[in-house]
C-alpha cells in the first residue's frame, strides 16, 4: 500500500499501522518543498525522527529550521542524540529566564531578548565550530553574538528528533518538553555556511541546500499524530523583520 503526497518521493519504505489508534506511522523519502511538520499535542508520543546517511563525526555545523508555535512553557525544536549524550545537539526554548539555547556536546549558549512571539514563524540557524569553540544563532534574519562552546566532537549513530526532547538515547520523551505547532524547512550542514547563505535561507531565497539533512530530499518517519501538511501562508516570507 502507499500513501500519495502531491510531492516527489524517491522512495516509501513502510507504512506502519497501529493496532489500537486510528492513525499511521509513516516512513518514507519525500521532497517536502512546500510542506510543514505539524504536531498537534502534547504528548510524549507524537514526533518525527530524520534520517541521515552521513555517517562522519561532526566538529562543526549548521543547523537552519522555521517553526510557528503558540507555546510559552519550554519546548524541544531540535534534538540530536547519539549512544554517549543525550544532547550532542538541542535547539531548546527555555521559558522562565526566555532564551533560546542551542546546544552542542552537552553544553550550552542562551540567547535571549529575542522577539520570539507566540502564533508567529521564526526561522533560526544555529552554528558550532569546535575549532575556535563558538556558538552562534542567527534569528529572524539578524546575527547574534559568538558565544563560547564546546571543543569536543560528536560521534557515534545519531538519532535526529523534531517534535520532543530526548532524555535518552532514542527516547525519554517529557511531554512539558514537547513541541506543539508547525516546522518545515529543515537543513543541516557537516560546515559552518556563509552569512550570506544563513541570509538566503532566511529570506528564502535559492541557496545550497544541507548535506546532511535536505528538506528537499528528506528521509523520515512520522511517529503518533504528527503530520505531513501543505504550507498554508499567503505571505512572501516566513518572518517578519
Amino acid at each position: 500500500m502507499r500513501l500519495l503526497f502531491k510531492a516527489k518521493f524517491q522512495t516509501v519504505n513502510t507504512i506502519k499501522y497501529t493496532s489500537n489508534t486510528k492513525y499511521i506511522n509513516i516512513s518514507c523519502f519525500l521532497d517536502m518543498t512546500g510542506k510543514v511538520f505539524t504536531f498537534p499535542r502534547e504528548s510524549n508520543t507524537d514526533h518525527v525522527r530524520l534520517n541521515t546517511g552521513y555517517d562522519k563525526s561532526l566538529s562543526v555545523l549548521t543547523i537552519c529550521h522555521r517553526s510557528f508555535t503558540d507555546l510559552t512553557r519550554n519546548h524541544a525544536l531540535f534534538s540530536l542524540a547519539t549512544p554517549s549524550r543525550s544532547n550532542d545537539i538541542m535547539i531548546y526554548y527555555n521559558s522562565a529566564p526566555k532564551l533560546v539555547e542551542p546546544h552542542f556536546c552537552d553544553a550550552k549558549a542562551g540567547y535571549g531578548g529575542l522577539d520570539y512571539a507566540p502564533n508567529k514563524w521564526h526561522s533560526m540557524c544555529s552554528t558550532w565550530d569546535s575549532n575556535v569553540g563558538l556558538i552562534q544563532l542567527w534569528f529572524n534574519g539578524q546575527p547574534l553574538t559568538r558565544k563560547l562552546g564546546p571543543g569536543s566532537t560528536i560521534t557515534g549513530q545519531p538519532i535526529i528528533i523534531l517534535g520532543q526532547d530526548q532524555d535518552s538515547y532514542g527516547g525519554g520523551f517529557d511531554p512539558s518538553q514537547s513541541f506543539v505547532g508547525m516546522m518545515t524547512d529543515v537543513h543541516m550542514w557537516d560546515h559552518e555556511i556563509s552569512p550570506c547563505e544563513i541570509q538566503k535561507y532566511m529570506e528564502e531565497l535559492i541557496f545550497t541546500p544541507g548535506n546532511v539533512l535536505n528538506w528537499a530530499a528528506l528521509d523520515f518517519q512520522t511517529n503518533g499524530k504528527a503530520l505531513v501538511e501543505n504550507k498554508k501562508n499567503c505571505n512572501a516570507k516566513w518572518f517578519s523583520k
